[in-house]
Parts: C-alpha cells; structure tokens; sequence
C-alpha cells in the first residue's frame, strides 16, 4: 500500500507541476553585478507594475584583513555616487518588444523621494506578458525597439518615488494579473567576482 501512494505522490507532482509557476516570468539578469533584491509582497501595492514587484540594489564588496561583505554603499551614502550600482549597466530581462518609454529627468537625493513617475521601460514578451524596469537613466532603447535578453538598455538611476539608486522590476500577464519575477540563474554572470 505504501508504495501505491508513493507512486500516486509521485504521479500527481509530475503531472500537477505546469500548474504551479502560472504566475511566475523567468527573467535575464539585469545586471552582471552582484546584487540582491527585496521583494514588494502580495497585497502591498495592487497596480500592474508594483504588484509583486521586485528592488534590486547592486552591491559592493567591503573587505580588511579579516572580513569581507557585500555592501550597498560607501561613506554615509548620501550621494548617489556613493551607491555602487549608480550608473551601472542595465539589461534587457528578454528577448522581447520595448512598447513604452518614460523619462523623469529629476535625479533624487538618497534617503529623500521626489513624487513623480519614474524613469521606465516596459517590454511584451512574445506570449504578451510585459516586464517594466523602473527608476533607470541614460535609456538607450525607444518604443518599437526589438531587444535581445542581455543587451544593455539603461543605466542604474535614482528618480520617482526611489530613495536610493536600484531598479524595479514587475511583470505582469496579458490580462493584467501581477507576475511572481525570478531570475535564470544561468544569467547570472557576476562580473564583479571574477
């Protein structure tokens, strides 16, 4: 009897698995730095965009004789120089269509927010599912653009509702249901450890 459910478990998993990850995009890398994100959770914002959205902050490497950690900035990191992901590269999360371009040219003070939509790009996939990076700068794409995953369309910027420099990611499906973002780890070069 006990090798039945096994077996049942067994059956059930394999064929039940195309029904988790419904609510789930793969993404590129957006960048080939270390970095980390905070995840917005399910019910904290309802707009596509923000629903399950992602804020991603490149890191750097303290290091002295006995330790070495990631950080997110020198000094006080007052200054957006101070951030190590300011004007990193950004890269495309897909092969995909870039349908919207904004610019915000107010560039924010870290610790202190200036209300105002973001600097973003958003992307449709082939299945129609978009994908939108916020708070970047120097954008290097426009709207019709066709983009290869990888392919460097911005830079790490600070400006709408951002307190400090990062970039937000959210997706959502062709009827506008938020989408859970996770990274192809295969994407993942992390130049800055080579």
């Amino acid at each position: 009897m006990k090798i039945q459910n096994i077996i049942f478990s067994l059956i059930f998993i394999f064929f039940s698995f195309p029904l988790f990850g419904k609510d789930l995009i793969k993404i590129h890398s957006i960048h080939k730095e270390t970095f980390s994100c905070t995840e917005h959770w399910a019910g904290q914002f309802k707009y596509a965009g923000d629903a399950l959205g992602t804020d991603c902050v490149i890191g750097g490497w303290y290091e002295d004789e006995k330790r070495l950690f990631q950080k997110s900035f020198i000094n006080d990191g007052f200054k957006n120089e101070d951030w190590f992901g300011f004007k990193k590269n950004v890269l495309a999360p897909c092969d995909c269509e870039v349908i919207d371009v904004s610019v915000n040219e107010v560039t924010n003070e870290p610790g202190i927010m200036t209300p105002g939509r973001a600097s973003s790009i958003v992307f449709q996939t082939a299945n129609g599912s978009k994908v939108l990076l916020a708070h970047v700068r120097d954008i290097k794409v426009k709207k019709g653009d066709l983009v290869k995953q990888g392919n460097v369309v911005a830079k790490v910027g600070n400006n709408g509702y951002s307190r400090s420099p990062h970039i937000h990611i959210g997706a959502w499906d062709v009827k506008g249901n938020p989408l859970q973002i996770r990274f192809d780890q295969k994407t993942l070069s992390l130049s800055d450890r080579e």
